[in-house]
């Protein structure tokens, strides 16, 4: 039966390059970075599994009034198991990609995919074919390959294509798990192929709690001659940023060798223009901290001690500071020793020869917003990391590969 099954997939590789070229073909950007949603890829999706005997798909659109159609829309195919009453697997990939960024820095047109030989391997290039269609390319080879065997998985198995990944997730998994609960249950496994390593050893259990902070600073405009009649709002910003840096590692200072860094990082990042000309103190001053926190450390000690610091530089330079937490997200881990950790491991290891670890990121992924209900979730996924740059590319044996892989997590007793 295994071989019947792998034999498929080894012989699929023009399926997929079909598939990744189709996928590709129909841009699929948020309206927040200027595109007009999944529609178009859903729809083409839609057909394309119901053309090869999927007609299990379920349609949940959220409303987006800025989107084509006014929705964004999630997929879910379910392949039936036997095992009904026990736990079911999910394999979870997004629909949307990022734009492609400077047109001059990619060799090719970024929506319409090249297979090229490598080096490092045979390859398929283009906007999105890793970031997250190597993923959604395996798990529909992988459930097109046990329908072809005659192969009913021994429990049910769930592939969500989500809307929004790549802005939040506002108007996807989050947005599924607040106005569709019930399609979740406690004892799901699910399985993220969004990331990973280039021999698919590392698995995914952990993230930082994260906070996105935004800092305005009100003091008094002078002239540059004339600090003394001013309060200089940018002085004031700078000195909070450096206070904020290094007060809260002092502060927030363990360690933990499961994440990369093992510590938390608290760094000034972007900055708003605020005067024109040089010879102007500035009465107003913006500047932003992407802060990335070990799960140890709960969101809301973080931000009290941001508090606190804020109010000894408002007295120190006599201005005021207000605070944003622009985006602020706190997750819990999968633990290790979990059944779809151990499954995992088994698999990768069966397929690519690997011995697995559990890692911890700093990134954040859909993974934390089903960690937070109690639904163990992992990522994992064999590729070259080259999501968001030009030239992305997505190896032809890594989507072969991670096909065999989920194959054999879909034939796990649940």
């Amino acid at each position: 039966m295994k071989k019947r099954i792998f034999s498929y997939i080894e012989n699929a590789e023009a399926l997929a390059v079909e598939l990744e070229t189709e996928l590709c073909r129909r841009p699929a950007i948020s309206p927040d970075s200027g595109g007009t949603g999944e529609g178009d890829k859903a729809e083409f999706l839609t057909a394309w599994l119901g053309g090869r005997g999927f007609d299990t798909i379920e349609r949940y659109d959220a409303p987006d009034p800025r989107a084509k159609g006014g929705v964004r829309p999630s997929l879910v195919l379910t392949i039936p198991g036997n095992n009904k009453d026990g736990s079911r697997l999910w394999i979870m990939s997004h629909l949307d990609v990022v734009p492609p960024g400077e047109a001059k820095l990619w060799n090719s047109d970024p929506w319409t995919v090249i297979k090229d030989d490598g080096p490092p391997g045979p390859r398929l290039i283009g906007r999105g074919v890793e970031d997250n269609q190597q993923g959604l390319v395996s798990s529909v080879l992988a459930a097109l390959a046990l329908a072809a065997a005659g192969v009913k998985p021994e429990r049910t198995v769930k592939l969500l294509f989500v809307a929004d990944e790549e802005n939040g997730s506002g108007y996807g998994i989050v947005w599924l798990m607040k106005n569709h609960r019930e399609l979740f249950h406690k004892d799901d496994l699910v399985l993220i192929p969004d990331g990973g390593d280039s021999r698919g050893e590392t698995i995914e259990i952990a993230e930082k709690n994260q906070i996105w902070g935004k800092f305005t600073t009100q003091g008094k405009q002078s002239h540059g001659s004339r600090p003394d009649l001013g309060k200089n709002a940018h002085l004031a910003g700078a000195d909070l940023a450096l206070n904020l840096h290094y007060g809260l590692a002092e502060k927030f200072g363990e360690t933990d060798p499961l994440f990369e860094s093992d510590h938390s990082t608290f760094e000034p990042t972007k900055k708003d223009a605020n005067v024109p000309n040089i010879n102007t103190i500035p009465g107003s001053d913006v500047f932003y901290m992407d802060m990335r926190i070990l799960p140890r450390y709960p969101v809301s000690a973080v931000n009290g001690e941001i508090k606190r610091i804020i109010s000894e530089i408002e007295k120190k330079h006599g201005v005021t500071v207000e605070y944003e937490a622009v985006q602020s997200n706190e997750s819990k881990p999968t633990s290790a020793d979990s059944p779809l950790v151990a499954q995992i491991s088994r698999a990768a290891g069966e397929v690519y020869g690997v011995k697995t670890r559990p890692v911890g990121i700093g990134g954040g992924t859909v993974g934390a917003f089903l960690r937070n209900e109690g639904i163990d979730s992992a990522v994992w996924g064999r590729m070259d990391d080259t999501a968001h740059q030009p030239n992305e590319y997505a190896l032809i044996a890594n989507i072969l590969g991670d096909a065999k892989v989920m194959t054999l997590l879909m034939l796990e007793k649940g």
